[in-house]
């Protein structure tokens, strides 16, 4: 074996990276491991919760014919089941006088949604006011409202939206957060060398800023999607539509230590195995855990406990467009539909060519440079006349 292995020596025999080729291939790695098994089939989901009938065929929409990800689908349902519960009175002022205790069946409240009136819609948008709901939030339930409600129409449920006449409240803009390289350096060394876990934790940071891939996107990653040979990621982006996306070589380190510590942990040889980051009980971890590890290790390195999986994203097309990258090339590594969203970026940058700009350039800043009036005098002693300016 030479020295560019995936997996380090085991007693198990382990392949060769330079043999596995490309993306595809890493399934026999799983397999020859212990505690590495691919099963030959995708890694099961975790189990969903219970929703209302018109939700449930909402979702499955979504997921099934949209080709949602997970963690969009269950945004979405979480949305809707805020929404039927405010319907049924279970929280807020509810409607129709409905007492919390009075309790609805999953079929009345479905009623409810379908015989709703722009009336009811607005009444939600002031409890979720009331509750200190951000502008923001606000406007991706009522885009939940919305997609469910044109669902409704196109099966022939209702008639109209009770939406049609609801505004989305006006957002506030604002630039991303990013961590500087110092930040990153700090929040990548945080989880140490210590166990299996620590290891786990330091390659998902590694991974997240190193291709600036979404937390959701980073739990769903298999054994298949990776190759660690030519260094890419296969990922299963939003709509299910696959893109591949480099990694460095500290990523590359980071994952291929984590992968030698987990070969060798019994609770990974199960059902899930075939799925690259799993929790203590070798289940797979979930967008909410990866978000509390990251709080902790935030801790550990004295950042801002602010900071969300996402600013890694940021702070990932920040860096590049700071080294060079143009916009083109940074809207597909972070998976963009569109330019305009890659755009912020160049806002970020574009404050930082001002400070440079600003520090550096000896005519930036008139305040500081003497206007020749102050050093010049007449024969009589006295400063000469400058008319202000206009």
């Amino acid at each position: 074996m030479n020295s560019a292995t995936v997996f380090p020596t085991h007693p198990t025999p382990i392949p060769d990276s330079r043999t596995i080729g490309s993306i595809g291939a890493l399934p026999s790695v799983a397999s020859s491991a212990p505690g590495l098994k691919h099963t030959g089939a995708k890694a099961a989901a975790p189990q969903e919760k219970e929703f209302t009938p018109l939700v449930r065929q909402f979702l499955d929409y979504l997921k099934l014919e949209r080709h949602f990800s997970d963690y969009t689908v269950k945004s979405y349902g979480a949305d809707l089941q805020q929404f039927g519960q405010y319907l049924a009175g279970e929280i807020g002022a509810g409607v129709g006088n409905v007492a919390p205790a009075q309790k609805m069946t999953a079929a009345q409240v479905d009623e409810r949604k379908v015989k709703c009136e722009p009336t009811t819609v607005r009444e939600f948008l002031t409890y979720l006011y009331a509750q200190n709901y951000t502008k923001s939030t606000t406007a991706r339930k009522l885009a939940t409202l919305r997609s469910f409600y044109k669902f409704l129409i196109r099966r022939g449920m209702v008639g109209a939206s009770p939406l049609v006449t609801i505004r989305t409240p006006k957002q506030d803009k604002r630039l991303p957060k990013c961590l500087d390289l110092e930040q990153v350096q700090k929040l990548l060394d945080a989880p140490g060398d210590g166990d299996i876990l620590a290891g786990r934790d330091r390659a998902m940071l590694e991974i997240l800023y190193s291709s600036g891939i979404r937390v959701s996107e980073l739990v769903e990653l298999e054994m298949q999607d990776l190759d660690l040979v030519e260094g890419v990621l296969r990922v299963r982006g939003k709509g299910r539509k696959d893109r591949l996306t480099p990694i460095g070589s500290q990523a590359i380190k980071a994952l291929q230590k984590y992968f030698e510590m987990r070969s060798m942990e019994p609770r990974c040889n199960g059902p899930y195995a075939a799925r690259v980051f799993l929790n203590k009980h070798g289940e797979p971890l979930s967008t909410r855990s990866v978000r509390r590890k990251l709080d902790k290790y935030l801790v550990q390195a004295g950042l801002d406990p602010g900071i969300s999986p996402h600013t890694l994203r940021h702070s990932f097309a920040t860096h590049l467009l700071n080294n060079g990258a143009d916009l083109r090339s940074v809207q597909e590594l972070l998976g963009h539909q569109s330019l305009s969203t890659t755009q912020v970026y160049t806002h970020l940058t574009t404050a930082r060519m001002k400070d440079a700009y600003n520090s550096a350039h000896p005519r930036a800043n008139s305040d500081t440079i003497p206007h020749p009036a102050a050093q010049q005098t007449n024969s009589g002693g006295q400063r000469p006349f400058y008319p202000k300016a206009i």
